[in-house]
């Protein structure tokens, strides 16, 4: 599966296990600016799951942290970015995100974005994210 990444991130990505939500055409995840499928000029993040979370090769990731955690595809009610230095343009950047607390009605989550390859840590984020109703998930599987 991590044949189809760039080829920077294949190494740290071979193994790794895709999350994926597939429901349905209809379903609010395929209209996700972020994550979506079907969003004709979304940012189509990828995810994979990891024991401390998730990785994903883009830059924001917290909503893929928050269904790895919970299971529950989620929306963003606040988030706050911190540039820490700036991003060497056609660098390939590597983004990490964990569930921080589960507050059953939100969650809170935070990331980070770095330089691949170098560990320099380009930019931090907190996120608090508010779950919606979905069917056929279970806490962590990211699948239907």
């Amino acid at each position: 599966m991590s044949a189809d990444l760039p080829e920077a991130f294949r190494e740290l990505f071979a193994g790794l296990i895709e999350q994926r939500h597939f429901p349905g055409p209809g379903d609010a995840f395929h209209r996700c600016f972020g994550c979506g499928p079907a969003h004709t000029s979304g940012l189509h993040v990828r995810v994979f799951k990891t024991d401390a979370g998730v990785l994903a090769p883009v830059v924001e990731i917290l909503g893929g942290a928050v269904v790895r955690a919970t299971g529950k595809i989620s929306v963003t009610g606040e988030l706050t970015v911190r540039y820490v230095r700036p991003a060497p343009t056609e660098t390939p950047l590597l983004g990490r995100g964990r569930l921080v607390a589960d507050h059953g009605r939100y969650v809170d989550v935070e990331g980070s974005l770095e330089e691949f390859g170098a560990a320099r840590v380009v930019a931090t984020a907190r996120g608090r994210f508010f779950p919606f109703a979905t069917v056929g998930i279970t806490p962590g599987s990211g699948t239907s």
